[in-house]
This record gives C-alpha cells, structure tokens and sequence, in this order.
C-alpha cells in the first residue's frame, strides 16, 4: 500500500495535466489567429509560459515548504533536457517532412540565449562552493543576472518577430470559430489547473523518492521533470498534429527559458542557505548536457538534414536521444 499511494497522486497530476494540455494549445492557436501574433511568439511566450507553471510552482514550493532543494534545481534543468529530447519525437512523428525542415530557421535565436542561459547556471553550480560564490543574504548575485538574461531574450525575440517580414494577418472571429475574449478565459482556465497540479508534484516526488529508495536529484531531473514537462509534450504534439509546427518548437524553447528563470526564482525563495552551494554538483552534468542538446538543435535548423535510419530518425535527433540517455544515467550515478 506504501508504494500505490504516492503513484496513485503520481499518475493523479499526469491526469490533470493531460487533459488541460490541449485546451491550451487550442486556446493559443486561436489567440494567434485573432490578434495576428506569429506561431512562434504564440508558442515562444503564452504556451511556454503557461506549460512551464509546474516548474515554477514545483520549485518554489520545494524551496519554501518541501525543504527539496535537490527537486527544485533537477525538475528545472531536467526539464530542459526533457524538452529538447522532445525534438526526436516531433521528428519520429513528423513523418513525410523531417521536423528540422518544417520550422523556421528564427528559432536559432531562442536556442542561443537557451545555450547561454543554461551553460551559465551549469557553472554557478560549480562555482558556488568557492570563494566566487558572491552573495547579498542568502542570495547569490548571479540570480538577478540570470532575471536580467532572461529579460534580454525576451525583448530580442519580440523585436525579431515584429519584423514586417513575420507578421500575420489577422482573421475575425467568424474565421476562427471563438472570440478572443473566449479564447483567453480557456488559457488562463487551462493554464490555471496546470499550475496547481504543478505545486502538488515535488510532494509526491519525495513521497516516491523515499518509498523506492532513489536520490531526489535523480526523482528531480527524471521523475518530477518529465510530469512537469507533460504539459509541453502535449501541447508540442497538438500543435504538430494541427500544422503548426513553429508553435510546438517555439514552445519548447522557450519554456527552457523560463525554467532558468525559474531557477533565480528558486534562489530567491531558499531561505536556508545559498540554493546553488546546497544543490549537487552532478546538476552540472544536466545543465551542459542540456547546452549541448540546444547546439545540436541549432545544428539541426542550420543544416536541415533529410536524411533517416531506417526511415525513422535522423542523426540529429538520435545525437539529442543518445545525450539524454547518458546524462540521465549520469545523474543516477553521482547525484545524491
């Protein structure tokens, strides 16, 4: 009974999320069509925003009330590497087209500042049991850094997608089928029961982590990620089944930007001590394996390759599977 009860809320919160995942994407496919935003911004701020809630919610409820640390930072950046693992499924069922030449080539911009972003919070784990461990309190001053990054990329993505080349027109509502005011109460609805959902998630990881006898840096990065990260993949599916392929990878991109700002949230949030000196350093590992995932993403827009083993996957996505296999098992290894 000790192990059915944390799955049961386990599978309780995928629940949750599956069924508000695509009432989202629907809800931002037609916030795009009504105001003549681009897929891309759509997916890169609204569908990022709202799918990365659990995280948000998951880490700072582990800082403040959970005491989990280890479940805040593993579920952020493990996410990250989630996400980006995610481009190999989109090419597996991208299947007349490879998915790397269906999207826009603009996405290179996001999995820049993503590489950047998270290369940089990869070293503050490193650094932070040193003496370049600077600190104001208990919060490292590399946290309002990151806020300063995070904001950067927003703004550079806002600007490049104003270009005249990207606007879209905008349909009237009788086009669309919804109004816009309709539309936005669906999204923040929707967005709303994936963020509570996501406050409930680090409970129930450390509830799983004590009754299986795992490392709560391997629950984070493996177990609380990837539920957190349901709602991405949902939401990435259902704008791929619908066409709109930029929103699904806008989407993924930019909530790896958000969970970095999550992380300088996080550090915000922990009172106890500085968060990155207490986190561990196997951390590190996922926060460049994650860097090295976005580079081949980049890669991937960059060079388009067309070509698959048998018809199936093309070496960029095996190259983005094998990274996160290994550094997964990595984690496993050395994270306590």
């Amino acid at each position: 009974m000790q192990f059915v009860l944390p799955w049961g809320q386990f599978g309780l919160c995928l629940l949750a999320i599956g069924l508000a995942g695509p009432v989202l994407t629907r809800s931002g496919q037609a916030i795009a069509q009504l105001t003549g935003m681009s897929a891309s911004w759509v997916g890169l701020v609204m569908l990022a925003t709202a799918t990365s809630l659990p995280e948000l919610f998951t880490g700072i409820s582990a800082v403040t009330i959970a005491d989990a640390p280890d479940i805040a930072m593993g579920d952020a950046l493990g996410s990250c590497i989630f996400n980006l693992v995610m481009l190999a499924l989109l090419d597996a069922l991208s299947r007349d087209t490879p998915v790397w030449r269906r999207i826009d080539q603009g996405h290179i911009l996001t999995a820049s500042f993503g590489i950047i972003l998270i290369s940089f919070v990869g070293a503050l784990v490193l650094i932070a049991r040193s003496d370049l461990n600077f600190r104001i309190g208990h919060v490292s001053v590399y946290s309002p850094l990151l806020l300063v990054l995070y904001a950067v990329a927003m703004r550079a993505a806002f600007f490049y997608e104003r270009r005249p080349e990207r606007i879209t027109p905008v349909q009237d509502k009788e086009e669309v089928g919804i109004s816009l005011k309709r539309a936005l109460i669906r999204y923040i609805l929707s967005a709303s029961v994936i963020g509570a959902t996501g406050a409930w998630l680090p409970f129930v990881g450390l509830e799983i982590a004590e009754v299986m006898g795992w490392k709560t840096s391997f629950v984070g990065t493996l177990l609380v990620a990837a539920a957190t990260s349901l709602p991405e993949l949902i939401v990435t599916i259902s704008a791929l089944r619908m066409g709109m392929a930029d929103m699904a990878i806008g989407n993924l991109l930019g909530s790896n930007l958000f969970a970095i700002l999550v992380i300088a949230l996080d550090d915000l949030a922990y009172t106890q001590d500085s968060f990155f000196a207490v986190v561990s350093p196997a951390h590190a590992v996922t926060a460049f394996a994650a860097s090295i995932m976005a580079g081949l993403c980049i890669v991937g827009l960059l060079y388009r390759p067309g070509n698959r083993f048998f018809g199936f996957l093309g070496w960029i996505s095996l190259s983005l599977l094998a990274v996160y296999l290994l550094s997964s098992y990595a984690i496993y290894l050395y994270g306590h």
